[in-house]
C-alpha cells in the first residue's frame, strides 16, 4: 500500500520556478517522483477544441521507458482522464503494476489539465489529498510558465490555426472560467469554418463583475480586425473606471472613425453589482440575453440601440435587471441561432443542463450547435453563462484546490 507520502508544497514550487519556463512542468514531475515514490508522472493538458487532453512532451528520465507516450490525445468522452477533468475528483485506476491516479489540474475553476501518475497501490486517503494539493499547485505553475513559452500552446492545439483564429484566440479572456462566491461563470467559442467575429469577455473587480459579448460583422482577419477594435476600445474605457454607456459610446466611435462605413460591431454590456445583485446593461443591436430562472428559461427582452459604428452620435441607454440567488443568465452570439444550427434548439436545452456547471454547460450548448451542423458551421457560435448565487461578499470555498473527493474505476 502506498503510504501517506512527505509532501512539501514548497519544495515543489521552488523546483519549477528554478527551471525554465518550458521545463517547469518536468521539474514538478520530478519532483513528485521523489516525494511520492511514482514510477510515472505526466501532465496533460485540455486542447483547445475542448474535446480532448493531450500529454505534454516530457524531458528524458532515468529508468524504464514511459508506458504512455507523448503528444497522446485522450478524448475526454469516455475516459478516466476526461471523467477526471469534468467531474474535478482524483481517481484512481487498478494497473497490472500498481495504480493509476488521476487529478484535476485546476485554479479557480480552470481547468488547465490532468496529472497523471502511476504509484505502488492501493492509495491511502492522504496520498489522494497529496496528491490533489500537488494537481492544484501545478495549476499555477502551468499558468505562470505560458506567459513564456509557446510550449502549452502547442500542446493546446492538436490543428493549426488560421490567421484570423489566431486573431480572436487573443481577444479572449486568458481564463474562459471562473469560480467565485457569488458566482460561477464560463465562456466557449465555436468558430465557423472561416473564423468571425465573434468575442466574449469578463473581469472581476473588488465589488464589480463585468461582462461583454461581441459579435463583428463578415468572416475572415477582417472581422477579426473589426473586432479588435471594438473588444480594445470596450477594456480601455473600462480600464480607465467608464460606466457601461461610456464604454458603449466610445465603442461606436472607435469603429466608426477606424473602420469603413459599411462596417459596425453588435455587442451586449453589462456591468453586475455584486452586493445587489443589479445588472446595468446596453443592448447593442444584439441577440438578448436568456434568464434560466426556476426551471424557465425567459427573454430578457431588451430594447436595442444600434450596434457600433453605426450611428455614433446616438446616446445608448442603460437597462436594468436584478438577479436572484439560482439564476443563471446566458448570454450568446447569433450563431448560436444561425439557420443552420436550428436544429440544436438551444432555449429548450437549457432547460436540462441546470445541473452542470457553467463550464460543461457551454460546452453543451456549443457543442448541440456543432453537432446540429454536422461541424459546417456557417458563423461563429458562443455563449458566456453566469450563475449567480447572491449573498454578501465572502471567501470562495476552495477545499483543497485540485479536486475533492475521490472516485475510483
Amino acid at each position: 500500500m502506498t503510504t501517506a507520502p512527505s509532501l512539501d508544497l514548497g519544495l515543489l514550487l521552488s523546483a519549477a520556478e528554478a527551471a525554465a519556463p518550458a521545463e517547469g512542468v518536468d521539474a514538478v514531475a520530478v519532483a513528485l517522483s521523489e516525494m511520492l515514490g511514482a514510477k510515472e508522472v505526466s501532465f496533460l493538458i485540455a486542447d483547445i477544441s475542448g474535446g480532448s487532453l493531450v500529454r505534454l512532451t516530457r524531458a528524458p528520465r532515468i529508468g524504464p521507458a514511459a508506458q504512455r507516450a507523448a503528444h497522446e490525445r485522450v478524448a475526454i468522452a469516455g475516459s478516466a482522464q476526461g471523467m477526471t477533468l469534468r467531474t474535478q475528483q482524483v481517481r484512481q485506476v487498478p494497473a497490472p503494476d500498481g495504480v493509476w491516479l488521476y487529478a484535476p489540474v485546476t485554479q479557480r475553476g480552470e481547468t488547465v489539465g490532468v496529472l497523471e501518475l502511476l504509484l505502488d497501490g492501493p492509495v491511502e486517503p492522504a496520498v489522494l489529498r497529496s496528491v490533489s494539493q500537488a494537481a492544484h499547485a501545478l495549476a499555477y505553475v502551468v499558468i505562470a510558465d505560458r506567459r513564456y513559452s509557446d510550449l502549452y500552446e502547442w500542446g493546446e492545439r492538436t490543428s493549426p490555426l488560421e490567421l484570423s483564429a489566431e486573431i480572436q484566440r487573443r481577444l479572449l479572456p486568458t481564463s474562459y472560467t471562473c469560480e467565485a462566491s457569488q458566482f460561477s461563470l464560463s465562456g466557449w467559442l465555436i468558430p465557423a469554418n472561416e473564423a468571425g467575429g465573434d468575442t466574449f469577455d469578463y473581469i472581476l473587480d473588488r465589488d464589480t463583475l463585468h461582462l461583454s459579448v461581441t459579435d463583428a460583422m463578415g468572416h475572415g482577419v477582417e472581422a477579426a480586425q473589426l473586432a479588435t477594435l471594438a473588444v480594445g476600445s470596450l477594456r480601455n474605457s473600462r480600464r480607465r473606471g467608464a460606466g457601461v454607456v461610456d464604454m458603449a459610446q466610445t465603442a461606436s466611435w472607435a469603429v466608426s472613425e477606424h473602420g469603413r462605413l459599411d462596417q459596425f460591431v453588435s455587442g451586449q454590456v453589462l456591468r453586475l453589482d455584486l452586493a445587489s445583485g443589479t445588472l446595468e446593461l446596453v443592448n447593442a443591436g444584439h441577440t438578448s440575453p436568456l434568464l434560466v430562472r426556476d426551471g424557465v428559461v425567459l427573454d430578457l427582452d431588451l430594447e436595442a440601440d444600434p450596434p457600433f459604428g453605426i450611428w455614433p452620435t446616438l446616446p445608448y441607454q442603460v437597462q436594468h435587471r436584478r438577479l436572484e440567488p439560482g439564476d443563471r443568465l446566458v448570454l450568446v452570439t447569433d450563431g448560436m441561432y444561425e439557420r443552420n444550427a436550428e436544429a440544436a434548439q438551444i432555449d429548450t436545452l437549457l432547460t436540462t443542463l441546470a445541473d452542470l456547471h457553467p463550464r460543461e454547460t457551454v460546452q453543451a450548448l456549443t457543442g448541440a450547435v456543432l453537432q446540429a451542423t454536422e461541424g459546417n458551421v456557417l458563423d461563429d457560435a458562443t455563449a458566456l453563462v453566469l450563475d449567480w448565487y447572491g449573498g454578501p461578499t465572502r471567501d470562495r470555498d476552495a477545499g483543497d484546490g485540485a479536486g475533492i473527493g475521490l472516485a475510483s474505476d
